[in-house]
């Protein structure tokens, strides 16, 4: 009887032992997690000079640039970063970030075009490019311009939050070697003046990187593969410098990797514009 007693005292401690320890793994790993997390928090100024940066850099400040298809492109081009909106029924490789604004704009209770609240209307109403050019006087379209332009700033904001979270999202696909060089320079860049900027502008320009849908052999392009990429062992460099060098490279090499047939070429001067203008 006292052995069995003394078996269930003991029990007891160890159970409140690892339950002590349990709870403080969970306080330890909620402020850690929170730190780890933290928003990054700008003014609505930062915000809108961010945005007027990505509407310049997409459509040069031109409102009618708002809805664009380009040539080659299997996507409906909207907003002012040109967010990209697929066909019903077409599966591309680019992330399709059009209804992840739209549910944004929901969760928030702002007023959509009653065609573009529905959820059948998650995908382009328009096939192709040809479909679209053909049906320039859909009334759609001109809703959609005016939807676009009167939301400027709320697209201004969705690029900003994208950049929250993001840091976790890379570091969760990258290799365990390069995680704390990684968090190091998105960090530093995004510590500096026009960091937070180039951060934003390249995602949504270029995306994350974590998609194997976004490779060509088997090579990224996007902002995971310029902070793997980038040269920073002088901790005194500018790290804007080494981001935007580092981003050229990348970008070079989707180029190089790319099917001849999309002739990606003719947009490399324009890319290395937009990557030249984090440094001014």
């Amino acid at each position: 009887m006292t052995y069995t007693l003394n078996k269930i005292l003991n029990n007891k401690n160890r159970i409140k032992r690892e339950a002590g320890l349990a709870l403080f793994l969970f306080l330890f790993i909620s402020i850690v997690g929170s730190a780890f997390a933290r928003d990054i928090v700008l003014s609505e100024q930062e915000v809108t000079e961010i945005g007027n940066k990505v509407f310049m850099n997409e459509c040069s400040l031109r409102e009618d640039r708002l809805i664009q298809w380009n040539i080659g492109e299997d996507f409906l081009s909207c907003g002012i970063g040109h967010f990209i909106w697929y066909p019903k029924g077409y599966k591309g490789p680019f992330n399709e970030s059009f209804p992840e604004f739209l549910n944004y704009l929901k969760a928030q209770d702002v007023d959509i075009p009653e065609w573009l609240y529905a959820s059948s209307a998650s995908s382009c109403p328009w096939v192709s490019r040809d479909d679209f050019i053909n049906n320039h006087g859909d009334i759609r379209i001109k809703q959609l311009q005016d939807f676009l332009t009167a939301t400027k700033q709320l697209q201004a904001r969705f690029i900003v939050r994208r950049l929250n979270g993001a840091l976790e999202l890379m570091l969760e696909s990258a290799p365990e070697k390069d995680r704390a060089l990684i968090k190091s320079r998105f960090e530093r860049i995004a510590a500096t003046p026009y960091g937070v900027y180039a951060l934003a502008d390249y995602i949504n320009f270029k995306g994350l990187g974590i998609l194997s849908s976004e490779q060509y052999n088997g090579k990224g392009w996007g902002l995971l593969q310029v902070l793997i990429a980038m040269k920073d062992e002088d901790k005194r460099s500018d790290p804007l410098l080494e981001f935007a060098t580092a981003a050229n490279i990348i970008l070079i090499n989707r180029v190089e990797n790319a099917p001849v047939e999309r002739n990606e070429e003719r947009w490399l001067p324009g890319w290395k514009n937009r990557v030249n203008s984090y440094l001014k």
